[in-house]
């Protein structure tokens, strides 16, 4: 590039990615690149000139030629026009219909063949009516299933209000019923807190040995505030406190023996009334979302039905849509009738539109259109000149028919003279009326070419603008159709992940039911080891068989809150699912909002397609009142025209019965206006509603993911007492079964120091019987007498330290009984309270489950009606295509026939100039003569 520009090396210096300049390099280069710039715009002005010019030219020749053949016209026209046997030949040369003959039977064969094409479209537009009629029918068998769809779905909101209100019922009754528990709770607490301030004279005795077991009892009690908290529904609390109080009642009996069991039970109970009082307010807060519930339930009855009338208005709307396209077949028969009486005229003008139509839309470009002017020019000039040169053969034909004709009839009477001097009159009389209707014509002409012009502008700008319309609707099309897929697919999915959760459900429900069948026989079975307890609370062996079930109670507990765990990860499953269908929702709302702007873009240009249609229909009645002036004037002045004014007064009345049909179309183009506009504001009401409703789903998501972190403190927090208490049960098993060993080794020293007890009093009897027989050893028998009696002496130290270690172990027993017996009470409350909670947690996640059952099955009315909406709004959109289909064809039809109107009028402007051409030549040819 430097090389082309042949700079100096000195004035630049070229880098890694840049060329730099020496002060005033670029300045330079700048002014030479402006010289060129002004060579080559110099040197396209000057072409573009040239081509005007030569342009001008051309048109300056064509109008010469032009000029110089009027004006031999006008000169040959002066010269016949006064002529009496020109005059003559005028009035007997249209009344001669022998050479007309072959002209005739041409226009025929062109009539028919143009009637057969027109047939055949005619016969293509009838199957394509057929084919829409077809359509509408399966359009309206889909809006008949959508609507039963509908009913049912009424039916069953229907159904579950009922259940609902019968609910409600039975919670109020429930509720009355707890008050009066509540009420009596209160009363045995009052007698309870009498019996305390009695039995704490006797609780004093015993706080040494409350002491070891006062920790480990607060703990287990704050653990229990900590899981009644918990609780949230009033008939596992009402159970609760039932059981409480039978245990109250069996504890009562022995509250003399056992004070430590006593204080434990007040405690409870005290504790127990308070969150009595805690779960009546829960309740009151859950009846209060009972009622709110209901009245959403009520409020979506209001919006099923207001749906359901939309529906019958919508069906209405069809059914009259149905009826108006039967009546426009039926009008469409009835104009088919017409139009094949007026194929004969209308043929004939459909190439003559074509061309135009052609012609106007190669008014685009200059240089085509003008190729074309001048075309349509030479070959109309040549159409006129060999019309002319037939005229003028046929004329001197004619002329010198006349002039033997004048030899023959110089010998004529004065008669004949005035004869001739009349028909002289009469010619100039004609010549006159002629001039005028020439003047007049030319005026008319100057008027409809201006016309013309501004009417083609017009219509170039209307199809320019209905080509826009029709690539938005196509582009619009698209859209939905890829929507409408997106949606069958989202359909799918979201069917089949309704069927995943059905299975899931009824799954989760079998396994729920199989707990319960466990936990009623895990509930008999705790029965029955509680009355065995009781009966045999004195043998140790027994209390080993229990602890051996309450472990595998334990186990069972486990098992259960394992099954609980799976059944939460199942539900967290379900939410995963839920939150995606939340996110396609979303999504589905955002296009559905895209949509919606995309459909008010479409009616705002609809509107301006509407506005200019209604320019277009008032310009073709004001277009149509002016031709029908005129005709009416032309038929005043010319009776040769009179046929061509039939013509035309026909194609005014099908422009007429167009202009009706437009209007008809324009009325209809606002009906479905107003019904798409209406259906936007309930699509925005749907949509707001639509938002509410996944605000409230994201509320309920995050209040059930505070529920289940709770829920999993809780599960892990159960899961530690349980192994505590595992182990501590083992712990007592270990103490209960070193003990029995000591009891049962200090039973088998007991029985041998009875039985040498026993062997020494008989020897000591023995000896006392052989006493008097042994005097002799007297000595040694002493002797054995004080070893014996030190040996009793030390038995009998022994045996009392073996009875105080009975008496020990004895107490320890009884201690150890009583220990177990509170931890087994103890256990067993734990046990069945987390048994409840575990029940709880059942009919929570059952609640849930039904809740998002619920949720799931609003979310596919939601997807049913969407849908709904969506086919309506495609078959609004068919429907205003339909009819902007046939308003463009009706306008197509008009101006077409306002084209052959103007051509009508060339032809017949054309056909008087060269009448009166050839009645001057003809003149000027007897004048000669």
């Amino acid at each position: 590039m430097i090389e082309a520009l042949e700079l100096d090396h000195n004035l630049y210096r070229v880098g890694q990615s840049k060329i730099f300049f020496r002060a005033g390099v670029l300045a330079h280069l700048e002014e030479e690149r402006d010289y060129k710039i002004t060579d080559l715009i110099v040197n396209f002005q000057a072409f573009c000139r040239g081509y005007l010019a030569r342009r001008n030219y051309q048109k300056r020749l064509q109008q010469l030629n032009a000029i110089r053949i009027i004006q031999r016209n006008c000169a040959a026209y002066l010269k016949l026009r006064n002529w009496q046997w020109w005059r003559l030949y005028i009035k007997v040369k249209p009344l001669l219909e022998v050479t007309k003959q072959e002209e005739k039977l041409t226009q025929k064969e062109d009539e028919l063949r143009q009637i057969r094409d027109k047939l055949d479209t005619q016969m293509k537009r009838c199957q394509e009516y057929e084919h829409k009629f077809q359509q509408a029918s399966a359009e309206k068998t889909q809006l008949a299933e959508q609507l039963q769809a509908e009913l049912e779905l009424c039916a069953e909101a229907e159904e579950s209000r009922a259940r609902a209100a019968a609910r409600k019922q039975e919670l109020e009754e429930l509720l009355h019923d707890l008050e009066g528990r509540i009420e009596e709770e209160e009363e045995r607490c009052g007698a309870l807190q009498q019996e305390k301030k009695r039995l704490q004279l006797n609780i004093q005795d015993l706080e040494e040995q409350l002491e070891e077991e006062e920790a480990a009892r607060q703990k287990l009690q704050l653990e229990r505030v900590q899981c009644d908290a918990k609780l949230k529904k009033l008939e596992e609390d009402l159970a609760l406190s039932e059981d409480t109080n039978q245990k109250l009642v069996k504890e009562k009996k022995l509250l003399e023996e056992r004070a430590n069991d006593l204080s434990q039970a007040l405690a409870e109970e005290e504790e127990k009334a308070k969150h009595l009082s805690k779960l009546k307010a829960k309740q009151e807060s859950a009846i209060a979302e009972l009622e709110e519930k209901l009245l959403k339930d009520h409020q979506l009855r209001q919006e099923t039905d207001r749906a359901k009338r939309k529906l019958e208005t919508e069906l209405q709307d069809v059914k009259e849509q149905l009826a108006e396209r039967k009546a426009q077949l039926d009008e469409l028969q009835i104009v088919l009738a017409k139009r094949e009486e007026e194929l004969a005229s209308a043929i004939s003008r459909a190439d003559e539109e074509g061309a135009l139509r052609a012609s106007a839309q190669k008014a685009a470009r200059e240089a085509e259109s003008a190729l074309a002017d001048a075309h349509e020019d030479l070959e109309a000039e040549r159409a006129a000149r060999t019309k002319a040169e037939k005229l003028r053969r046929d004329l001197n034909e004619e002329l010198e028919a006349l002039k033997s004709e004048l030899l023959d009839s110089l010998d004529t009477t004065a008669a004949q003279q005035e004869l001739r001097s009349k028909r002289e009159q009469e010619v100039a009389v004609l010549k006159r009326s002629l001039e005028e209707e020439a003047a007049s014509h030319e005026a008319v002409l100057t008027e409809q070419r201006h016309k013309h012009s501004q009417e083609l502008q017009q219509l170039n700008e209307q199809h320019e603008q209905i080509k826009k319309a029709k690539a938005a609707l196509e582009k619009a099309k698209q859209t939905l159709e890829a929507e409408n897929a997106d949606l069958a697919t989202e359909l799918k999915s979201a069917s089949a992940a309704r069927a995943e959760g059905e299975r899931r459900r009824k799954q989760a429900e079998a396994q729920l039911a199989e707990l319960a069948a466990k936990l009623q026989e895990n509930e008999r079975a705790r029965v029955e080891v509680s009355e065995k307890c009781v009966r045999l609370q004195s043998e140790a062996e027994q209390a080993l068989a229990q602890l051996e079930q309450a472990e595998l109670k334990a186990s069972a507990a486990a098992k259960h809150a394992a099954t609980l765990t799976a059944q939460h990860s199942e539900a967290q499953a379900l939410l995963e699912e839920e939150t995606k269908q939340k996110l396609a929702l979303q999504t589905r709302l955002r296009s559905v909002e895209q949509q919606l702007e995309q459909a008010r873009d479409q009616l705002d240009e609809e509107e301006e397609a509407k506005r200019n249609f209604e320019k277009q229909v008032a310009a073709l009645t004001q277009q149509v009142a002016d031709a029908k002036k005129k005709a009416e004037e032309e038929a005043e002045a010319a009776a040769a025209l009179e046929e061509q004014r039939k013509k035309l007064s026909k194609d005014m009345e099908a422009l007429y019965r167009q202009i009706e049909e437009l209007q008809q179309a324009n009325d209809k183009l606002d009906k479905s206006k107003k019904k798409i506009q209406a259906e936007l504001e309930d699509t925005n009401i749907e949509l707001e509603a639509q938002r509410a409703k996944v605000l409230e789903l994201e509320k309920k998501q995050k209040s059930f993911d505070k529920v289940v972190a709770e829920e999993r403190a809780v599960a892990e927090r159960y899961a530690a007492e349980r192994d505590q208490a595992e182990r501590e049960a083992r712990d007592k098993e270990t103490r209960v079964l070193s003990l029995t060993r000591e009891l049962d080794d200090a039973a088998e020293k007991i029985e041998e120091l009875e039985r040498t007890k026993r062997l020494l009093q008989s020897e000591l009897d023995e000896l006392a019987n052989t006493q008097g027989t042994a005097d002799k050893n007297v000595h040694e028998l002493e002797k054995a007498k004080r070893a014996l009696e030190s040996q009793l002496a030390e038995l009998k130290v022994q045996n009392e330290e073996i009875e105080d270690d009975l008496q020990l172990t004895e107490d320890a027993k009884l201690r150890l009984e009583v220990n177990m017996q509170a931890m087994r009470a103890q256990f067993e409350r734990d046990l069945q309270a987390k048994e409840e909670a575990g029940e709880e947690k059942r009919r929570g996640i059952v609640k849930q489950l039904r809740d998002v059952e619920a949720e799931l099955e609003e979310e596919r009315k939601q997807r049913a009606a969407a849908a709904a909406t969506r086919k309506k709004l495609e078959a609004d959109l068919k429907d205003a295509e339909q009819a902007l289909h046939l308003a463009n064809k009706l306008k197509d039809d008009a101006t077409k026939q306002l084209k052959k109107l103007q051509q009508q009028l060339k032809e017949a402007v054309r056909e008087a100039e060269e009448a009166r051409a050839g009645k001057e030549e003809a003149v000027t040819a007897a004048r000669e003569t």
